[in-house]
């Protein structure tokens, strides 16, 4: 007797999407929240942040007076002899000599006027700005990684959920086909044509899972773990429209708002200053400087034949005030070199800013129109989804009565398959589109996990999937 293909293994593998697993599965929202503690990135943002932080209180120091200590203890001897001739002969005499002095001083300096000085408080704002911007511009991009990283892990499940179904389900058509040629019901060549897609779909399913095995790679590499399952969306889980619902709006928001923009603009500024800061070399320096200290200093002297020593001790005091000005002449043209040296950097970071506005708006347009597109292919693929179904049905009914071909059958069934993935994978994409069009505009929170995370469903992995299968295939035998 003909037996129309069997569906309980598609159910049970396709359908697990909205099956609850055994176990915990982690949620998108638990996945950011390990990478927010494991991922190198952001944490390499954060200490260039800390980091930059410190230029502020490094520029009003320098501005502020500045003190210093010094003093030194110095213990000399000397000795030596002296030969002279005298109109009553010849005379010789020894000197021996030895001191010790002790000095200190407190020296105060207090800049009066130094332009390098002025440019780099001015600065110092800037590159806090810019820290501050980049360290959120690497929060939002962790989300986008997060995201990507998760659907595609998801998408890799299916795909190998998807391909072993296929399998199971030539399996059956290939045993089927050995039975019916053997009763004389079909040609060798339908066998034949069921064994090459068999083989066709193992080495699809091997490749399935080392693909999934990276993906599951790449997810570890963010949260510093491994994940073994995650939650997917449901099948009620709502595709809205952009709002504001207008591309223009968008780009606006973009331009004023998103992150890389605003750390390019800051870049821009800062070379701006840097043109400033390296024409100090052409102004004078003014410093205010005050400095008070003693000295004290003990000494002997014997000259022989004298039989004694002639002691010789001295202190004082010293108290000093300045304005100390000094003004560059020539350099060799090397002050001139380094201005023009910035004027180009400048220049160049000009045309950085210029390229990523534009790449923003690119971004942002995409991204929106992304969102809309994406929504309509989710819907379409559904259909095709059923489209397929009642196609593979009509196949396989025309297979059993012999106007069909086992070709037609195989092609089916690997059409509903394929339909099912496109349709799941639409769905991540379009999930995609929603962070980056929001990440593009500036806007990206944590929130906006928190909303995708409230439709995502627990299911089991294709490995847990494949073992209830086979469990239920050994129990029904």
């Amino acid at each position: 007797m003909k037996k129309a293909i069997n569906f309980r293994t598609l159910l049970i593998m396709l359908c697990a999407l909205a099956v609850p697993g055994v176990g915990h599965s982690a949620s998108l929202l638990e996945v950011y929240q390990q990478a927010l503690q494991s991922d190198p990135r952001i944490h390499e943002a954060e200490a260039r942040r800390l980091a930059a932080l410190e230029a502020e209180p490094q520029a009003r120091g320098v501005l502020l007076p500045q003190i210093n200590f010094g003093g030194d203890w110095t213990k000399f001897d000397s000795s030596g002899t002296s030969t002279r001739e005298g109109s009553t002969g010849i005379f010789t005499s020894s000197t021996e000599f030895r001191s010790e002095t002790t000095r200190w001083q407190f020296t105060l300096r207090q800049t009066l006027f130094r332009w390098d000085q002025i440019v780099n408080l001015r600065r110092a704002d800037k590159i806090v700005a810019k820290a501050e911007a980049d360290r959120e511009a690497a929060q939002q991009d962790l989300v986008v990684r997060v995201g990507q990283t998760y659907f595609n892990v998801l998408g890799a499940e299916d795909r190998l959920t998807s391909l072993h179904a296929n399998r199971q389900a030539i399996a059956r058509q290939l045993e089927q086909a050995k039975q019916r040629f053997e009763v004389g019901l079909i040609a060798i060549t339908d066998v034949q044509e069921s064994q090459a897609a068999y083989d066709q779909a193992v080495a699809d399913e091997i490749g399935a899972k080392r693909s999934l095995a990276t993906s599951r790679e790449f997810l570890r590499e963010i949260t510093g773990e491994f994940v073994g399952t995650l939650s997917a969306p449901g099948d009620e889980f709502p595709m809205r429209v952009p709002n504001p619902a207008s591309q223009t709006a968008w780009v606006d928001l973009a331009l004023g708002q998103n992150l890389t923009l605003i750390s390019s603009r800051l870049d821009e500024k800062l070379a701006r200053d840097e043109i400033s800061f390296r024409r100090n070399g052409r102004y004078p320096t003014i410093d205010l400087v005050a400095s008070t200290g003693e000295s004290d200093s003990t000494g002997d002297l014997r000259v022989a034949p004298a039989p004694a020593f002639t002691t010789a001790d001295s202190d004082g005091k010293s108290n000093s005030i300045s304005i100390q000005f000094s003004m560059p002449l020539f350099a060799g043209g090397y002050n001139t070199s380094r201005v023009r040296e910035a004027v180009y950097l400048h220049r160049a970071a000009r045309e950085q800013l210029q390229r990523i506005t534009r790449e923003t708006e690119r971004q942002t347009r995409d991204a929106y129109l992304g969102v809309l597109s994406e929504k309509s292919r989710v819907e379409a693929l559904q259909q095709a989804v059923a489209s397929s179904r009642t196609a593979l049905e009509a196949t396989q009914a025309g297979f059993d009565v012999g106007t069909r071909t086992i070709v037609d059958v195989l092609n089916s069934q690997f059409s509903l398959f394929r339909s099912i993935t496109l349709f799941y994978q639409s769905r991540y994409d379009y999930l995609m589109n929603v962070l980056r069009l929001k990440q593009a505009a500036g806007n990206l929170q944590i929130q906006d996990l928190e909303e995708i995370d409230q439709w995502l469903k627990e299911r089991p992995t294709p490995e847990q999937a494949i073992a209830e299968e086979e469990a239920a295939a050994a129990a029904s035998e």
